[in-house]
């Protein structure tokens, strides 16, 4: 369901949660070039209320960003599940499914969308419960569309640092902060050669790199024709990433090096 903006000036009284503080900073272009940011970032906002959802749709497109609605929890799981949004806003009292219901299956299925919630229940226990169940930050009515757009923004920024830091490759992901390497969502154990070589191919993925690149930038060393160490890691690389039935996507190409992924 598409979000519908109203026309002329709205009044919010207290019990519709929003200040009339419509108006945030004006868009950060300070963000990493490719990430989703003010203008290009998507918002699923999941809130029963047609006159917050107003409010917040107005205020966050006056900003710059996309935004969608949906006014129950079944059709806001419905539309998160899509992966078409960067960011969701979800309030904890919805019609049909709850909102921690909503979260806790966003978390499981989809556990790097960032999700903030938004709702009057303020208790300590409910903020808790919404942070253990997956929620990256917590707004309680009633809020400011100045703070909704800067958590908004806090949360983009660390996307963005998390994707900087992370790759995925064929079925391979590696997390270049902590080192670690899955493949088919399995942790591989692997050395600091075997990481620094896989860190390689998977940054020229689809491409064929000679031996001497390979030495060159893993060993930081000129080509000795004599040697096989190349040969020796890919070999370890392989059998590491291998799964039954499912061998390393790393492809010889013959008298010339190795290509990850890409062309068989």
């Amino acid at each position: 369901m598409r979000s519908r903006g109203g026309s002329g000036r709205l009044s919010f009284p207290a019990s519709m949660g929003a200040t009339a503080e419509s108006r945030a900073e004006p868009a950060d272009s300070s963000l990493p070039d490719g990430v989703a940011v003010a203008g290009t970032a998507s918002v699923l906002v999941i809130e029963d209320e047609p006159g917050i959802v107003d409010f917040i749709c107005r205020g966050l497109r006056a900003e710059g960003f996309e935004v969608e609605a949906a006014l129950d929890g079944v059709e806001g799981e419905r539309l998160a599940l899509s992966g078409r949004f960067d960011v969701v806003v979800l309030d904890l009292m919805l019609p049909l499914r709850g909102g921690l219901d909503v979260l806790d299956t966003l978390h499981r299925t989809l556990p790097g969308m960032p999700v903030i919630v938004l709702t009057a229940r303020g208790e300590i226990e409910d903020r808790v419960r919404g942070l253990e169940t997956g929620a990256v930050d917590y707004l309680v009515k009633p809020f400011s569309m100045a703070e909704l757009v800067a958590r908004l923004r806090a949360q983009l920024r660390a996307l963005a640092h998390a994707s900087a830091s992370t790759m995925s490759v064929e079925d391979i992901e590696v997390d270049l902060l902590t080192r670690k390497v899955k493949r088919d969502g399995i942790e591989v154990a692997l050395s600091t050669t075997e990481f620094e070589l896989l860190v390689y191919l998977c940054r020229h993925h689809g491409q064929v790199v000679s031996r001497e690149q390979i030495l060159g930038s893993v060993w930081g060393y000129e080509h000795d024709p004599g040697t096989n160490v190349v040969d020796v890691y890919v070999g370890y690389l392989r059998r590491k990433l291998r799964r039954p039935g499912n061998p390393a996507p790393i492809t010889t190409v013959r008298a010339v090096g190795y290509r990850l992924g890409g062309a068989g």
